[in-house]
């Protein structure tokens, strides 16, 4: 394969900031339509449906921007480790229990260093995206000595992985904004001295593992 174009960092921080936005335009649009909606409503129970379509989509909003936080941004306000229990948080703000997916978590520790925790919540968005009919999602982290191994597992009745985003995770092919988060995890791997590993294409299920050392 070809090797990547890598990206100008304002350009890579551009391409970032259009998945975001994509992300996030659905359910800032919902808000927005709902609040028009209250606005001409005069009908109690639609008033009651509105206002619940509204926390819907203010929860979903709220909770893609918390977990883009931690894995795109600086994750101020941690130090230098982001606690288990955030991660969770931000983990099930992206997919919301009783949704698609169930989360199936096996982390030895109560926190996770910030380029463990970052490489850690991009593998599960990709993987997460990989199960358009849902699925489970297995999340495990433990350190060894002076590593931290991660494994992220996706099993479910669809698995849609984009060869295009397989490259770029090995640090092949285009970086684009759909490629972006596996650039990121190349990135961080390539920066820790880690590795990255991913099942191959013909196995019923889409795993991730990945060893950082800890610095």
């Amino acid at each position: 394969m070809a090797q990547p174009h890598t990206p100008d960092p304002i350009d890579f921080a551009s391409l970032l900031c259009s998945r975001l936005c994509h992300d996030l335009l659905s359910p800032v649009g919902a808000l927005n339509n709902g609040i028009e909606l209250l606005a001409d409503e005069t009908d109690p129970q639609m008033r009651e449906q509105c206002m619940g379509l509204l926390g819907d989509s203010a929860r979903t909003t709220a909770g893609k921007l918390k977990f883009f936080r931690l894995a795109f941004g600086a994750a101020g306000g941690y130090g230098e480790a982001i606690p288990l229990h955030e991660i969770r948080s931000a983990t099930e703000g992206m997919f919301p229990p009783g949704g698609k997916l169930a989360l199936s978590w096996m982390i030895d520790g109560d926190s996770l260093a910030k380029p463990a925790a970052k490489l850690l919540l991009n593998l599960v968005l990709i993987a997460g995206e990989a199960l358009p009919r849902g699925g489970t999602l297995a999340i495990g982290a433990e350190q060894r000595g002076s590593v931290t191994e991660i494994v992220v597992r996706g099993e479910g009745a669809r698995i849609t992985f984009d060869p295009a985003i397989r490259a770029a995770i090995s640090g092949e092919g285009e970086v684009t904004t759909r490629t972006a988060a596996a650039y990121m995890i190349h990135t961080l791997a390539a920066q820790s001295g880690g590795q990255i590993m991913i099942s191959p294409p013909e196995d019923p299920f889409l795993m991730f593992g990945a060893s950082l050392p800890n610095r």
